[in-house]
C-alpha cells in the first residue's frame, strides 16, 4: 500500500488542522493505521492509532482530548483532527500502516511521506 499525507500547514496556537492520509490498494480496510510525528532534532514519536474497523483508538498522553483519529474505509482515507494546537505540536506528521494494532513504530511497515505542521505562538 502507498500512503500520501496532506493537510499540514502554518497555524497559530489554539488553532486547528485536519490531516488526511490517502491510501492506495484494496486492503486498506484490513489494517490498523497510525499517526506519528517527528519534531526537529527529536525522535519520531507515536501520536495515535486506530483499528481496522475504526472501533478502537489510542492516543499519546500529550494529544488526548485535543486530537481525534478517524478513518473512512470506503474512501481509503485516514484522518487526524487536531484542535487546540500548541507550538510543541510542531513536527512532520506521518501516517503509517500497522502490521497489527500497536503504538510502536516498529510494528508499522508502510509510511507516507509526511506533512509539516507548524504552530506559531
Amino acid at each position: 500500500v502507498q500512503l500520501q499525507a496532506s493537510g499540514g500547514g502554518l497555524v497559530q496556537a489554539g488553532g486547528s488542522l485536519r490531516l488526511s492520509c490517502a491510501a492506495s490498494g484494496r486492503t486498506f480496510g484490513s489494517y490498523a493505521l497510525g499517526w506519528f510525528r517527528q519534531a526537529p532534532g527529536k525522535e519520531r514519536e507515536f501520536v495515535s492509532v486506530i483499528s481496522w474497523s475504526g472501533g478502537t483508538t489510542n492516543y499519546a498522553d500529550f494529544v488526548k482530548g485535543r486530537f481525534t483519529i478517524s478513518r473512512d474505509n470506503a474512501k481509503n482515507t485516514l484522518y487526524l483532527q487536531m484542535n487546540s494546537l500548541k507550538p510543541e505540536d510542531t513536527a512532520v506528521y506521518y501516517c503509517a500502516r500497522g502490521l497489527y494494532y500497536s503504538i510502536s513504530s516498529t510494528n508499522f511497515d508502510s509510511w507516507g511521506q509526511g506533512t509539516l505542521v507548524t504552530v506559531s505562538s
